[in-house]
């Protein structure tokens, strides 16, 4: 079963008079694991499609959706998968990819069929983005040990974290989609502070290893416009070009970036000094 949703893009000079309720409305995921179940976010931020898929005792097969127009969901996308839970395998035309915890796959343009089970009994969450694609690059799976890894932050700022490159052009060939993961040291809780805009490209950020109870406040906006929402575990933000993405949770956690736009450079970024943001 395919549960799919519409989001449209936003000026900011709009976004910035938004409510709480409105914030949440248009920009945040919830809900994203419903069992035997693959749900889909289509945002008009670069077409991103955001997902989550869990199977749990039948295969799920990804199938189009109407906004797409297309006969298959691949025919011009591409899609990155990140496994956030047990081990799971998906299986594209036929060729089987088993995914552990953390580990990665890309499927290129032009695939018909791809189908996510459950093995031996796990629970496997598969989180996915899926951006427009122009040429057909190879499926690859990216383990944690073929990331390209970067330490960054510092203890006394509460910011040190690990970020696994998996799904960039430095490990692979993709048209525009990028996808890694960072993972928040113990006793750190800040990520991507300093903070950053990029108008080349747009971002969504997916929340999880959150212990149970705990909440992650996700800063958007302008610099000078900022807002925030409150996020559980597992839960996605849609983060538009024009806006920062940061976030400082009550204990650490991972979160999964996938970016999509006109720019593959992953440093391609307009710092903005943490003394001033408003």
């Amino acid at each position: 079963m395919t549960h799919s949703e519409f989001r449209y893009a936003h000026h900011p000079n709009d976004a910035k008079n938004y409510t709480t309720e409105d914030l949440r409305r248009e920009f945040l995921i919830n809900d994203l694991f419903v069992e035997n179940q693959i749900k889909l976010v289509y945002t008009m931020y670069d077409r991103l499609i955001v997902g989550g898929i869990m199977p749990v005792d039948q295969a799920l097969t990804l199938e189009t959706i109407d906004e797409l127009k297309a006969p298959y969901f691949l025919e011009r996308r591409e899609l990155g998968i990140i496994n956030v839970g047990g081990k799971g395998k998906v299986t594209v035309d036929g060729t089987v990819y088993e995914l552990n915890n953390k580990e990665a796959l890309y499927i290129g343009k032009g695939n018909k069929e791809v189908t996510f089970e459950a093995v031996n009994g796990e629970q496997p969450y598969f989180y996915i983005n899926s951006a427009p694609a122009h040429h057909a690059f190879p499926t690859k799976k990216i383990t944690k040990a073929e990331a390209e890894i970067v330490e960054l932050g510092d203890a006394k700022y509460a910011n040190r974290r690990t970020i696994n490159k998996l799904i960039v052009n430095s490990v692979l060939e993709t048209c525009q989609l990028q996808m890694g993961m960072t993972e928040l040291h113990e006793g750190s809780v800040w990520n991507t502070m300093p903070s950053h805009t990029h108008t080349r490209r747009m971002e969504a950020y997916f929340y999880f290893d959150l212990e149970e109870g705990q909440t992650v406040s996700h800063f958007m906006g302008q610099p000078t416009e900022t807002r925030h929402i409150f996020l559980k575990n597992r839960d996605a933000v849609i983060s538009p070009e024009w806006s920062i993405h940061s976030g400082v949770g009550t204990a650490n956690y991972t979160f999964i970036w996938g970016m999509a736009g006109e720019n593959m450079d992953y440093g391609d970024m307009d710092a903005v000094k943490t003394d001033e943001l408003k």
